[in-house]
């Protein structure tokens, strides 16, 4: 299998930590460059300690605040000005905030899709130059289950990462003839962060134990357990690998089997 990443540069969005650094970790071990991109530096710093350099890549980080996208834009553009071609771009960030759809204000709903839609737009136009010049690109865009099976009390993000996986699939049709795929994941429950404040917001709604809480989720996923990090990171990998040339405008779940007849 051709799984070979040396010599491709990644930008990795959302890397400090959780699934954004797992997949960091997965591109680096088959021998990508990465960018962490990220707004904490520190987090930064301590995700690039533990990259793979083996294969002689030169890792870097980026600071970067998706809640400003000409931020986002100008810092894309001075890699870009470096003379940096980005070969794969992960499209992650922090999820929205959870609670019903109804009691999202407008404001909430323009901002996430800024957020995430806006500021993904910004990063592709930016990079697929580059990516045409090589003959080579992936660009990855984290959504969620929610966009097959909306979520209870998860409005926001129901609608927005809906609305992502749509553009996405719209860019794998446009930039497939240049050599670039476009792939969505739809991660599951996995242990980080995102995943306990999750946990949080339902004891706090329910008013249930953690342990309620979680053995129902558990029970809704036929693995019969959460996911690992790294599970979703080498599944990422992958799909940037020549080897996966041929899969394009995908929604992939990656939820150990809770999304039922896809």
């Amino acid at each position: 299998m051709k799984l070979n990443l040396e010599n491709k540069t990644a930008y990795v969005g959302g890397s400090s930590k959780g699934l954004g650094l797992a997949s960091a970790k997965a591109l680096s071990n088959l021998g990508a460059s990465v960018i962490l991109v990220g707004r904490a530096e520190d987090g930064l710093r301590k995700a690039l300690a533990t990259l793979d350099t083996g294969k002689g890549q030169q890792h870097s980080y980026l600071l970067a605040d998706y809640s400003n996208p000409g931020e986002v834009k100008a810092s894309a553009h001075k890699l870009v000005g470096e003379g940096k071609t980005i070969h794969i771009l992960v499209n992650n960030t922090g999820g929205p905030h959870p609670g019903p759809a109804i009691d999202m204000t407008p404001e909430d709903y323009a901002s996430t899709f800024q957020t995430q839609l806006v500021n993904f737009q910004i990063l592709v136009q930016a990079f697929v130059p580059g990516m045409k010049a090589a003959g080579y690109g992936r660009i990855i865009n984290l959504t969620s289950s929610s966009t097959r099976e909306p979520l209870m009390a998860m409005g926001l993000s129901n609608t927005v990462r809906a609305a992502v996986a749509n553009w996405g699939k719209s860019l794998s049709s446009e930039l497939g003839p240049f050599g670039i795929t476009v792939n969505n994941i739809l991660p599951g429950l996995h242990s980080t962060d995102r995943s306990e404040s999750l946990i949080a917001s339902r004891v706090k709604a329910t008013g249930k134990t953690k342990q309620e809480v979680e053995s129902a989720m558990l029970a809704d996923i036929p693995a019969g357990r959460f996911g690992d990090p790294e599970d979703f990171g080498e599944v990422l990998a992958f799909l940037c690998t020549p080897s996966a040339g041929y899969i394009n405008g995908i929604d992939l779940p990656v939820d150990g089997g809770k999304l039922r007849g896809l």
